[in-house]
């Protein structure tokens, strides 16, 4: 959680599928792409440096690691 949240402190969207690709290889890949309902394919697609994932991929990449998106003023 500690890495995912500074990634996403930085604001960087190719830094933030890369740490959710890392995270989801860490978590192994098979397991990730089936508790998601993603394909392994979708997976390494989006999740890494460059990636573009939908709203739907990182939607069900944050549930999976039991967390949730949420809004917070910018300081």
């Amino acid at each position: 959680r500690a890495y995912l949240a500074a990634v996403l402190e930085d604001g960087d969207s190719s830094l933030i599928a890369a740490a959710l690709g890392d995270i989801a290889r860490a978590h192994g890949a098979s397991l990730f792409a089936k508790e998601t309902g993603l394909s392994r394919e979708t997976i390494y697609k989006a999740l890494r440096p460059g990636g573009n994932p939908t709203l739907e991929t990182l939607s069900k990449a944050i549930k999976v690691l039991g967390l949730k998106l949420v809004l917070a003023p910018a300081d």
